[in-house]
């Protein structure tokens, strides 16, 4: 405001000086129109009277808050007073509850006594009582006791006397089931994951049985489950429910159906064959073939030997149905007399005529079982590979996962040898039998040409 008022000052005196310098003319002019600097003088009064007014009703908005200001202060401080002293008054009565707290924990103790050791025996029992229903076959038969069993474990009172009572019945009832045979009927979780009713036979806590095969028990699920397959044993369960005889046979898993679990992990032998793949089919199907062909061969040449034995009861009538017949119509038709080495050589000649028939087949059953145990060695390292690959992709944490490459390397190894030993012996047999009637067309083609040359030597000299 100071700078205002110097700058109308400098502005009147600088009018002022103007005025006096100013000509006649000039003089007129400015009486007929108000001065700029005249103008800006009159503006800076009004502001001044304004700011002036302004200022004083401010003044008087700050008394008055002032004093409003005052009144808050006072409440305020009554208002703290009168807190002040209920938390004082509150703080005494938390002491005070504080300590009849403590006297009251302290009779309490004393009044319990005893009852606290048997407090926690009665909830340990409880516990383990509970725990042992859970793992029972029982419970299928009456689920309902778990819910007192749970409140008893998990009570933070002392147990009433009617709760020691009942605690005591259901030690006393699982004891009774624990020995008994009885039907009821309980779900079931049959093979595609559904639910159904099944009248069973509950074996005291070992199996539950029905004329269908044994039932597993799902310690999770708290429920019966069917069984992917039925162990051996349990072709013996239709006759016992049906019997009226005190006493029967029934095959019993004394584990609690750890065995009957044993069983389905343990691969029966369609399952062992499936391990093997690809190649443990091809080794059965080579061991197939080559067992036929045996068979085949073998039947030929028991015929051929009976054939032979009815030729040798009458050499002097060959027959075409069997190689000794033909040997013998092949001497018969030589031009007689003959050359011995002309004759040899015919003989000879009939013989290996007949070879090929009798030895066919005995190359590929040996053949197969060449291979055979080179397949399974294939197999095995193709297992073997499957197996280090699991442990490359998930490590050796899971056994499991590394199983199905070993047991196809295993597999395939069994099966190839399962497949080349009857084939061995098959062909030693079959080539046996065969050698056996090669044998026995040489001795005759030799005995034919030894008579030949008797009776041309007897000609001769007659």
């Amino acid at each position: 405001m100071k700078r205002i008022l110097l700058l109308a000052a400098s502005l009147l005196s600088l009018s002022t000086y103007a005025a006096d310098d100013a000509t006649t003319s000039k003089a007129n002019m400015a009486a007929e129109k108000p001065s700029p600097l005249a103008s800006l003088l009159q503006q800076i009064d009004q502001y001044q009277s304004q700011e002036a007014g302004n200022n004083k009703a401010r003044e008087q908005r700050f008394l008055r808050d002032v004093k409003a200001r005052e009144q808050l202060l006072r409440e305020a401080k009554a208002a703290l007073k009168v807190e002040k002293d209920r938390a004082a008054q509150l703080k005494k009565a938390f002491d005070s509850n504080e300590q009849q707290l403590t006297e009251r924990e302290e009779e309490l103790r004393l009044r319990v006594g005893n009852l606290g050791e048997m407090f926690g025996v009665v909830r340990q029992t409880a516990t383990d009582l509970n725990t042992v229903i859970d793992d029972s076959l029982t419970i299928t038969e009456q689920p309902q006791r778990r819910a007192a069993l749970d409140k008893l474990a998990e009570a933070k009172e002392l147990p009433t006397i009617r709760e020691l009572e009942d605690l005591w019945y259901t030690l006393q009832q699982e004891m009774i089931l624990n020995g008994q045979i009885t039907d009821y009927q309980a779900d079931v979780i049959g093979r595609d994951g559904t639910q159904q009713a099944r009248q069973l036979t509950r074996l005291g806590v070992f199996n539950a049985i029905s004329e269908q095969g044994y039932f597993a028990y799902d310690s999770e699920l708290k429920q019966l489950r069917e069984l992917g397959r039925q162990p051996q044993g349990a072709d013996l369960l239709a006759d016992y429910l049906k019997t009226q005889n005190p006493v029967a046979a029934i095959a019993l898993d004394p584990s609690r159906g750890a065995l009957l679990n044993m069983t389905l992990e343990s691969p029966d032998l369609a399952e062992r064959i499936q391990q093997g793949a690809l190649v443990g089919y091809i080794i059965l199907t080579l061991g197939a073939v080559g067992l036929l062909i045996a068979a085949w061969r073998t039947s030929v040449l028991l015929k051929i030997s009976s054939a032979i034995a009815r030729q040798k009861q009458n050499m002097t009538t060959p027959s075409d149905d069997n190689p000794l017949g033909r040997v013998l119509r092949s001497w018969h038709e030589l031009p007689k007399p003959i050359d011995v080495d002309v004759l040899e050589a015919r003989m000879d000649e009939a013989v290996l005529r007949e070879l090929p028939a009798l030895e066919r087949g005995q190359t590929i059953i040996k053949l197969f079982a060449g291979i055979a145990p080179l397949l399974g060695l294939l197999g095995t390292v193709t297992g073997m590979i499957a197996t280090f690959q699991a442990i490359t992709n998930f490590g050796t944490g899971d056994p499991k996962l590394m199983a199905s490459g070993i047991s196809q390397a295993l597999i395939t190894t069994v099966l190839g040898l399962i497949a080349a030993i009857p084939l061995l012996l098959a062909h030693s047999w079959v080539a046996s039998r065969s050698k056996a009637l090669i044998q026995l067309l040489d001795e005759q083609s030799a005995g034919l040409m030894a008579e030949a040359l008797e009776n041309q030597q007897q000609n001769g000299r007659s």
